[in-house]
C-alpha cells in the first residue's frame, strides 16, 4: 500500500486524530563515520544540487559537528537566552489573556520553541504536533511538538519519503497533514552548522594530532644499553622497562645502563592549542556574534559591547518565534479547538527587566499613576494598603530633607 493511500483520509475533528504524518516512516540508523573537509564540502553540494538535491551525508557531516563541546556551549548559550524570555498571548487591544497564556505554559510548546530554534543551526525544519490531550490540571493541550526526521523531509518538493533516499513521498502541505505540521524556516536554508562544520573539522583533527604529539613526545624516551649476551637477562631487561612506573627500580647485571631521553620539540602548543583556540573564536562569532560572552574578556566596556550584541541576535530569534507561532501555531491551535481566537502572541519583556531597570520603571509609574497595591502585594509577596500621602512622606523623612528619626 503506498504512504499516500495510508492516510487517504476526512480531515479529523477537533480532539481526534487518525494518523501521524510520520507514522510509516522507516527509520535506519545513522552513520558514525569521521567526516573530513572533503566530505564536508561534497556533502554540501549534493546538497545543493539542482536535479536531484540530498542532504543526508550533510545531517551526517552536522551530527558529527555538534559533539564539539565549545560548539554545543554556544548553541545553548543562544537557545537558552531565548527560551528564558517571559511570553504572553493578548487581545487586539493589547489586554494580557491569563488563561490562554496558561495554555502555553506546557512541556509541550517548550519543545516546540526548542525545535524551532533549532532550524537556525539545521536549516529547514519540520515540527509535527502530537495528539490533543489534556494537562494534569485539566487544560487542553498537545501531547507533544517533535521534529519530523530530517533526513526523510524532501524540502524542495515539500514532501516527507518514507524511505530515505526516496525521490518522493507525502505531500504535508495538504490534508490532513497540514493541520499538524509546522514549517520552520526556508525550504532553501541550510543552517549555520554548515558553516560550523568548517571550524570543528580541522579542530577534532588538530586534537587528534595533538594527542598523537603527546603519545610520541610527551613522556620521555627509556633507553637501556647492556653488554649482556644472555637472552634470559634480556627478557628480564625487557620486563623490568615495560613496567617502569611509579616508584619504579630494577636489577639489572653490571655493564647495564638505562638512560631516559627528553624531547626537544617545545613547540606543540603553538601549532596545535592556537588552532584549537582560533577554531573555538570563530564558531564564537558564528554563532552569537562576539567571543567575551563565553570565552574570557578583557575590560568591562568591551564585555557590554559584546553583551549588546549578542541581544541584538537573540531578538533576531525571538522574532523569528514570534512571527511562527503567530502565523502557523496559533491558527493550528484555534482550528483544534483552543481558546484562543483573536489572540496573538507576544514577549513580555516588562517582566525579563533587570532589577535596576525594573525598579526605575515601577518607581517612574508609581510617581505619576495610582498603582493598584494588589500588584506590589502579588509581586513581592508583602501585604500593602493604601498609598501615603506626600506630605505623610516628607514627614517620615523619605524624598525630603527632614531625618527618619528625630
Amino acid at each position: 500500500m503506498k504512504l499516500f493511500e495510508l492516510f487517504k483520509k476526512k480531515e479529523p475533528t477537533p480532539g481526534r486524530r487518525i494518523k501521524k504524518a510520520v507514522i510509516d516512516i522507516v527509520r535506519q540508523s545513522e552513520s558514525m563515520a569521521c567526516q573530513g573537509l572533503a566530505e564536508w564540502r561534497s556533502a554540501w553540494q549534493s546538497a545543493v544540487n539542482v536535479n536531484s538535491p540530498d542532504r543526508r551525508r550533510l545531517y551526517q557531516v552536522y551530527r558529527d559537528a555538534v559533539v564539539d563541546l565549545h560548539l554545543s556551549g554556544c548553541i545553548s548559550q543562544r537557545t537558552g537566552a531565548a527560551l528564558s524570555r517571559s511570553f504572553k498571548l493578548v487581545d487586539s487591544k493589547g489586554k494580557t489573556a491569563e488563561e490562554a497564556t496558561e495554555l502555553l505554559n506546557a512541556p509541550w510548546f517548550k519543545s516546540f520553541l526548542r525545535s524551532a530554534l533549532e532550524s537556525v543551526f539545521w536549516g529547514y525544519t519540520l515540527i509535527e504536533l502530537g495528539d490533543i490531550t489534556t494537562s494534569g490540571g485539566g487544560a487542553q493541550c498537545y501531547s507533544s511538538a517533535t521534529v519530523v526526521p530530517r533526513r526523510h523531509v524532501l524540502p524542495e518538493r515539500r514532501q516527507i519519503a518514507r524511505n530515505e533516499g526516496d525521490t518522493s513521498g507525502i505531500d504535508y502541505t495538504l490534508p490532513p497533514y497540514a493541520s499538524w505540521i509546522i514549517e520552520v524556516g526556508s525550504p532553501s536554508d541550510l543552517g549555520l552548522l554548515l558553516k560550523a562544520a568548517s571550524q570543528t573539522i580541522p579542530k577534532k583533527q588538530a586534537l587528534a594530532c595533538w594527542d598523537a604529539f603527546a603519545e610520541m613526545f610527551g613522556m620521555p624516551m627509556r633507553v637501556a644499553k647492556t653488554s649482556t649476551r644472555s637472552d634470559d637477562e634480556t627478557r628480564r631487561l625487557e620486563q623490568a622497562m615495560e613496567t617502569f612506573g611509579a616508584k619504579a627500580w630494577a636489577v639489572v647485571t653490571d655493564g647495564t645502563e638505562i638512560e631516559f631521553v627528553e624531547s626537544s620539540r617545545t613547540d606543540a602548543y603553538n601549532v596545535y592549542d592556537r588552532r584549537v583556540d582560533r577554531a573555538d573564536r570563530e564558531l564564537s562569532k558564528l554563532v552569537i556574534g562576539q567571543t567575551m560572552t563565553i570565552e574570557d574578556g578583557s575590560s568591562l566596556s568591551q564585555s557590554q559591547t559584546h553583551l549588546e550584541v549578542f541581544r541584538t541576535i537573540v531578538e533576531s530569534d525571538c522574532d523569528m518565534l514570534r512571527d511562527v507561532i503567530n502565523t502557523q501555531l496559533l491558527p493550528r491551535m484555534k482550528a483544534h479547538g483552543f481558546n484562543v481566537e483573536g489572540l496573538s502572541f507576544e514577549w513580555d519583556y516588562a517582566i525579563d527587566y533587570p532589577p535596576e531597570q525594573q525598579i526605575a520603571y515601577e518607581t517612574m509609574i508609581a510617581d505619576r499613576y495610582e498603582v493598584d497595591p494588589v500588584y506590589f502585594a502579588e509581586k513581592y509577596g508583602m501585604p500593602v494598603g493604601a498609598r501615603r500621602e506626600p506630605s505623610a512622606l516628607m514627614g517620615a523623612g523619605i524624598g525630603g530633607s527632614k531625618p527618619f528619626f528625630d
